[in-house]
């Protein structure tokens, strides 16, 4: 016995209920199961069983219609086909059908056992495919889905290998670029190491020989003097020396902020009295401080060493008899140096690479001197969390401001 097809009729006039049972039990070869109901609301109640193969759903249903009917059991997940009875036949009334999610509408009264039969055959079959399609498209989407995401994942790996390789590229290039810069400072080191010490050495050497020439009491003065000249040739060697070994302890890493508290007042007075001894002929360094307070929490061997280079290029680069302005200030989260010279000043255009190691300024090549120093200095107040800035106006001379940072407490 072939299976038998269950049809639910909505209408509410019992005569076409009788007239579709009649036609339905014509149809030959085929099992029919016919239920119906001329309630609305009913109807509604058992399309949600999905207990039925198809539904014959009448245009007119009292006070409601046929395609509100058909539209809120689409709207409610019905899948079986619906197919609209009506008392017209016009394309208007089909499209209506149409949108309502109707499969197909038969004129009452005009069809018979053929045209039933094939209208609820076209319309199971029709709804089989459309279900099929929507589960292909829905099985798509999903398959969609998931390569979007494999996809997503497949890119975000492959960004974050090629971030790896970025990464890696800019290290073995920083590495490149500190070797190239490392094997420049060697260079530059050997040129200046062997220019900078034969100077000096050459004086030791001659005023030695000299020395050795006076033997009486009457070349007294003409032998201190040249003990003075190999005091002070040893005593530049003693700088090159130390700036050499300064920058080498920088490279290595061997430099470390160690903060003390002291009185920087006092300890900047002894530096004064110490570089005192050490300017040209007729130069004085003024110092003075501002504020009342004068406790600080610094590195204290970094610190002199900053003053001794700032110092001491303040002499340098500027004629006897100037004045080296030196002056301290603590205000609220921060200490500030300032040391003004009345020097040579430094030309713009070289004012970009001073702090480059080795730099000479243009109008400092007669001057002796390695190029080290304002290098080591800016590398000491970096260690020290500080600050530094300069200004400079070419024979008026040069400003050079450092700040530290300093807690609270103090």
């Amino acid at each position: 016995m072939p299976d038998q097809t269950r049809i639910l009729l909505v209408d509410d006039d019992e005569d076409d209920y009788i007239i579709t049972r009649d036609i339905i039990e014509d149809i030959q070869g085929r099992s029919y199961h016919l239920d119906w109901t001329s309630s609305f609301t009913e109807a509604l109640d058992i399309i949600k069983e999905q207990r039925h193969d198809v539904y014959l759903v009448d245009f007119f249903l009292g006070a409601e219609n046929g395609l509100n009917l058909i539209t809120q059991a689409v709207s409610g997940g019905s899948t079986a086909p619906f197919i609209l009875l009506t008392g017209q036949t016009d394309r208007e009334t089909d499209e209506k059908a149409m949108r309502a999610g109707a499969l197909d509408y038969l004129v009452k009264g005009t069809f018979n056992p053929f045209d039933l039969e094939r209208s609820i055959r076209y319309s199971i079959e029709h709804a089989k495919s459309l279900n099929e399609i929507q589960k292909l498209n829905s099985e798509l989407e999903q398959r969609v889905e998931e390569r979007t995401q494999e996809l997503a994942e497949a890119i975000h790996k492959l960004e974050k290998t090629n971030k790896i390789l970025y990464d890696a590229q800019l290290e073995i290039e920083k590495a490149l670029q500190k070797e190239k810069e490392l094997n420049e400072l060697k260079s530059r080191f050997v040129t200046t190491a062997s220019h900078e010490f034969r100077t000096p050495l050459s004086t030791v050497l001659s005023s030695a020989s000299i020395i050795a020439r006076y033997t009486s009491a009457e070349d007294n003065d003409k032998r201190l003097k040249h003990v003075d000249r190999i005091k002070s040739a040893v005593q530049n060697l003693t700088t090159i020396l130390n700036d050499f070994l300064s920058m080498s302890r920088i490279e290595e890493g061997k430099v470390y902020n160690v903060p003390a508290q002291f009185d920087l007042v006092n300890f900047s007075q002894e530096v004064v009295e110490d570089m005192q001894a050490l300017v040209k002929e007729g130069q004085r360094i003024e110092y003075r401080h501002e504020g009342g307070q004068r406790t600080v929490a610094l590195d204290k061997q970094l610190f002199k060493n900053i003053l001794i280079n700032l110092l001491s290029n303040g002499s340098k680069y500027s004629a006897e008899g100037k004045t080296i302005h030196f002056t301290t200030a603590i205000s609220p989260g921060a200490v500030s140096i300032t040391v003004r010279d009345e020097g040579i000043g430094i030309p713009e255009a070289d004012q970009t690479h001073l702090f480059t190691p080795f730099f000479r300024a243009h109008n400092a090549t007669n001057i002796q001197g390695t190029g080290l120093g304002l290098n080591i200095v800016k590398r000491y107040v970096e260690v020290m969390e500080g600050s530094m800035d300069f200004t400079s106006v070419l024979d008026e001379g040069t400003t050079f401001t450092i700040t530290f940072p300093q807690t609270a407490e103090l």
